[in-house]
């Protein structure tokens, strides 16, 4: 069965909307996209702390905005960066309500899951093994929380009140385990949550 791990760049008021750009989610009138980005290119220390996991992602989950977006760019940039090969060939699985999302899914190793998130994904949990890493997508993220869908979350909380935007946790109460957490010179926390089960 793959364990579903949540990686998310958050502020410290746990802010995780447009964390990479500028122009990357400006829903609600936000206006301070970039603010990750801005941060962690003066922590080198941060960037090796989170891009050091544990080697067991065998594939990768979105929304269908999250993979246009991160995917997209990443792929669809001549920049050399460290992500364009992982994301190339991890088998990426695309949650939409839509049989055919606007956009299509361009990108190599790509499958539609079509219907209620929930429901494909905890069907893909089933036949899969190793990590199911879900980038982004705040939405996606807080339905399968919500439905008691993931396993730990991989958060890099950067040292900075943001005062508005949307929030990584809202609604939902869970009992975390501390797996491992490093402090960076600079104030940076990169830790990995286990969700504990109870009952």
């Amino acid at each position: 069965m793959h364990e579903l791990v949540v990686v998310e760049n958050v502020s410290l008021d746990g802010v995780a909307q447009g964390p990479g750009r500028p122009d990357e989610d400006t829903r609600g009138g936000f206006g301070l996209g970039g603010w990750a980005t801005r941060l962690l290119a003066e922590d080198p220390e941060a960037v090796r702390a989170a891009m050091g996991g544990r080697g067991a992602t065998t594939a990768m989950l979105f929304g269908r905005r999250t993979y246009h977006d991160l995917v997209g760019h990443w792929l669809g940039t001549d920049e050399p960066n460290p992500f364009t090969d992982v994301l190339r060939r991890t088998p990426k699985f695309v949650a939409s309500r839509s049989a055919d999302p606007e956009g299509g899914l361009p990108w190599p190793a790509s499958t539609l899951l079509t219907g209620e998130a929930v429901r494909t994904v905890a069907a893909l949990k089933e036949r899969g093994n190793g990590d199911l890493v879900v980038l982004g997508g705040l939405a996606l993220v807080r339905d399968l929380t919500a439905a008691g869908l993931v396993d730990r979350f991989v958060l890099t909380t950067l040292p900075v009140v943001l005062g508005r935007g949307t929030r990584l946790f809202e609604g939902t109460a869970l009992d975390l385990d501390v797996d491992s957490s490093t402090t960076t010179a600079a104030g940076t926390v990169v830790a990995t949550y286990r969700v504990r089960r109870t009952g």
